[in-house]
């Protein structure tokens, strides 16, 4: 959390940088929501979202981005609802009805995680090795970014 604190990111504004990311993550992944997350204490906060419009945050459920972060690798679940952890999260079980979910966790240069870039679809799927590795260098730029600004 202190990390988190000190890139100073979360509650701000909606920046250009971290939208395209969320956009072209969607358009890559042919997926009709895709978000850069911050994960906070009690929340999953939203720095940028496609196909999400009007949500900012969500609470730090189990199951996705708060199990997703916890991993330096991406997390790749084809179907939700077989994922006994997963199947229970409110955009799994809700009206959402998320079925796909990856995410690569966004970790700084000294090696704390602090949140996901995440493509979620209504049905199941599978994605490549390459895919995988396409969402983790979409988390790459974020951290990239996240560290322009700290400098700045």
């Amino acid at each position: 959390m202190a990390a988190v604190r000190r890139y100073d990111i979360l509650d701000t504004p909606p920046d250009g940088a971290y939208d395209r990311v969320a956009a072209l993550a969607a358009r890559l992944f042919e997926v009709p929501v895709a978000t850069v997350t911050i994960v906070d204490e009690d929340r999953i906060w939203f720095k940028a979202t496609h196909g999400l419009e009007g949500v900012t945050e969500i609470g730090r459920d189990p199951g996705l981005c708060a199990s997703a972060v916890l991993t330096d690798d991406t997390t790749v679940i084809p179907d939700t609802l077989l994922d006994p952890v997963a199947c229970s999260n409110p955009l799994v079980a809700g009206p959402m009805g998320v079925r796909f979910y990856a995410a690569a966790p966004i970790i700084t240069a000294d090696g704390y995680r602090l949140g996901t870039v995440n493509v979620l679809d209504t049905r199941p799927r599978e994605i490549s090795e390459a895919d995988s590795a396409t969402l983790a260098d979409l988390a790459a730029m974020v951290r990239d970014q996240l560290e322009l600004r700290l400098s700045a």
